[in-house]
């Protein structure tokens, strides 16, 4: 206490500063490691954009797209991991909802599911699961506002659209060689 005293508010701030900073990139990297842990290397990884898929049946957020699109990769030999903006729970049922949660209702393991903290935009955390994975992104997001940063959104089958047409589950993967149309 003494110690504030003697610095003033100024010279608190400026060490809070660079800790606060410390302290997210730290959380990022924590979050990073988490997420990768228990992949396979050199599986196929697939990184699916979990609040952007619930929108692709009648434009609503359903967590039964996201089931099914992670179904989908599975049965095509892919290892999906699922990323969600913190606002997905309320989105889906009116509460917060965490990783254990929505790792729950989509039936894969906790390290494949990850919920951004509050606050923060899901983009660059898919988008460097997917850089550091060698992975896809599965998403009608075309990612324009991280380009810069992310060069990578413009290459061919990075980003892979989906649509439910005619009540079923559609996924373009025509540049990436399989199959478009979900069994």
């Amino acid at each position: 206490m003494i110690a504030f005293l003697w610095l003033g508010w100024s010279d608190v701030i400026l060490l809070a500063g660079p800790c606060a900073i410390a302290s997210f990139i730290l959380l990022l990297n924590e979050i990073r490691a988490r997420f990768f842990a228990g992949r396979a290397h050199g599986a196929r990884a697939v990184v699916v954009d979990g609040s952007n898929v619930m929108y692709w049946r009648d434009g609503t957020p359903q967590i039964e797209p996201v089931q099914e699109v992670v179904r989908y990769l599975t049965a095509r030999g892919y290892k999906a991991g699922v990323m969600f903006d913190a606002n997905a729970g309320y989105l889906l049922a009116g509460s917060y909802l965490g990783d254990k949660a929505l790792s729950k209702l989509l039936k894969l393991p906790v390290a494949s599911v990850q919920v951004v903290p509050k606050g923060s935009p899901a983009d660059p955390f898919i988008l460097d699961a997917a850089r550091e994975m060698g992975a896809f992104v599965v998403s009608n997001d075309r990612f324009r506002d991280w380009a810069e940063v992310y060069p990578e959104v413009a290459t061919p089958g990075h980003l892979v659209k989906g649509a439910y047409r005619q009540g079923q589950l559609w996924v373009d993967f025509a540049v990436n060689g399989d199959v478009g149309k979900a069994a």
